[in-house]
């Protein structure tokens, strides 16, 4: 129902946007003003998206919880597409969107309302301690089945 009303409404809005916006200014100060939003939000979107990235990667190197990082990264990624999408509006939210204190608060919200599991690393280099009692080493192989007996190719490959 929510994703119905958003695909309605939001074209409205758009269009009561752009008749008021262009009634106001003209036609070709409007699309200058839409055509240069979308190449300002490009650019942000690339210089936030590195950003995020580097903390994504961080918190991965520091076996910290990529939560975070990753709904930021996801969130700057709506953005652009909000941004590339023409009207003002979406310009708007998408713009809203890169502003990283506006991205913490939608987090804090979703956050508030998903379970989230935690997230634990290990690597070879941590041993069982006093401090982690829950890691236990161990060494693995694979094991082939046999195949059976009657079993023939498919003839898709060759034996």
């Amino acid at each position: 129902m929510w994703l119905f009303l958003a695909f309605l409404l939001v074209p409205l809005i758009e269009i009561g946007l752009f008749i008021q916006v262009g009634g106001l200014i003209g036609l070709w100060p409007t699309l200058l003003i839409v055509v240069l939003t979308a190449i300002a939000g490009t650019s942000l979107v690339r210089s936030q998206g590195r950003l995020a990235l580097g903390q994504v990667q961080r918190s991965f190197r520091n076996l910290n919880d990529p939560t975070e990082p990753l709904a930021h990264g996801a969130m700057i990624l709506f953005a652009g597409a909000l941004l590339l999408t023409p009207g003002f509006f979406t310009d708007t939210c998408g713009l809203l969107l890169l502003i990283p204190a506006v991205r913490k608060a939608v987090f804090t919200y979703f956050r508030s309302r998903v379970t989230v599991s935690t997230v634990n690393f290990s690597h070879p280099g941590m041993r069982p301690s006093e401090d982690n009692p829950d890691i236990v080493e161990g060494d693995y192989f694979e094991v082939e089945r046999p195949k059976s007996p009657t079993h023939q190719p498919s003839g898709w490959t060759k034996h």
